[in-house]
């Protein structure tokens, strides 16, 4: 029978690791790339597409899947993997950064955050215990607990109490959990440490997640307007409080040239809706920089978008007609463009994958950035 979850890692280089983790749809190599499907759609990109990518895993949003269709339609519809038909594990987040971040007429309280739809403007209640209600009704292989993402710029009063919050939410989460006995036989339950920029507080939240006890541990609160230096200040000490025999995911990120600082700073996960939401709008990311592709410096250039690519899009389409289909604001474009970036994405983490085992992933980081950082490919 296939395990419920498991983690284990097969090398490290430094601080860097890759490892497999193993659940009942399949197995997801790590270091991993989670595409954003937000609302059961990775947007432009048909299920399968995804998969092609190299992609294990998905992500799936508990905020807006809340919302529309509803989390009890999709449980009726047989949950959220036969109605996006993707067979392969699924990792909702809990929805509190969304009902911050999105949501009009918030009010927080120890019980959770009432909030008002950003669609027709309806009240709405979400609390730890509904957050794994609605991450169990979607049928999510991986369920994130339900947190507060402490702004950026709080003072160290207001990062303190959030932190602290989030961590009583954290048991309740893991209360909530637990108490779906069918469900929790079968899913994994992550648990996110906070503490904005603080190592102590860091280091407190992650005492208090141990303490409760999860499969995998997050690192929340970064990528909210920081900026790199200080996001990889935190990434230094941050990942290291964390159990060594985990997964750690951190939240939201990010660029490629974050998501190269990050592995080599010991993380396992990530995701974000950049390649995605740039391909849409004709940015592209390429080994030697991101590509603008509506510049008119494109529109008879009959080359691919990336040389050294081997997407499909990159095998049968020019910078040319994808500058076209952009400018003429063409579906295909959207699409084609989307799945260059999510193969771009699934490479960079396969490359590094592949350097971890060999153990050369300071030469393989190095190549990255003078390739990717000391390119004017945006122009």
């Amino acid at each position: 029978m296939a395990e419920r979850f498991s983690f284990s890692i097969a090398a490290t280089d430094g601080k860097a690791r890759t490892g497999t983790i193993r659940m009942m749809r399949g197995d997801i190599r790590t270091p991993a790339f989670m595409p954003v499907g937000t609302a059961a759609t990775v947007k432009a990109m048909k299920p399968e597409t995804v998969r092609a990518t190299g992609a294990d895993i998905i992500l799936g949003n508990t905020y807006h899947l809340m919302l529309r269709p509803g989390a009890e339609r999709v449980a009726r519809l047989g949950g959220l993997h036969k109605f996006m038909n993707w067979n392969r594990p699924i990792l909702t987040d809990s929805g509190g950064y969304q009902v911050m971040s999105l949501s009009e007429l918030t009010k927080m309280s120890e019980d959770g955050v009432e909030f008002q739809s950003h669609l027709d403007g309806s009240r709405h209640m979400l609390t730890p215990e509904r957050s794994m209600e609605i991450q169990r009704l979607l049928g999510s292989d991986i369920v994130m607990a339900f947190d507060e993402c402490t702004k950026n710029g709080a003072t160290r009063e207001e990062a303190q109490a959030s932190m602290e919050r989030s961590m009583r939410w954290a048991r309740r989460s893991r209360d909530g959990f637990d108490s779906g006995k069918d469900h929790a036989a079968r899913a994994a339950l992550f648990g996110i440490q906070q503490g904005s920029l603080d190592k102590d507080m860091r280091a407190a939240s992650a005492k208090a997640l141990i303490e409760i006890g999860f499969d995998g541990y997050a690192i929340g609160g970064l990528a909210v307007g920081e900026g790199q230096e200080a996001m990889f200040d935190v990434l230094d000490y941050a990942p290291g409080q964390l159990p060594a025999d985990k997964p750690r995911y951190l939240m939201g990120v990010g660029k490629p040239d974050d998501l190269v600082g990050a592995v080599e700073r010991g993380v396992d996960m990530f995701d974000c809706v950049l390649p995605s939401r740039s391909g849409r709008n004709g940015q592209a990311f390429t080994a030697q920089g991101a590509l603008n592709i509506r510049n008119a410096k494109f529109a008879e250039d009959l080359a691919p978008l990336d040389e050294n690519c081997a997407c499909a899009v990159c095998k049968n389409h020019s910078r040319a007609y994808l500058h076209h289909l952009i400018r003429a604001k063409e579906i295909l474009g959207a699409m084609l463009m989307t799945e260059h970036n999510i193969a771009y994405y699934q490479s960079l983490m396969a490359g590094m994958r592949g350097a971890i085992a060999e153990g050369r992933f300071a030469d393989f980081a190095a190549r990255f950035r003078a390739d990717y950082l000391g390119s004017n490919g945006a122009d």
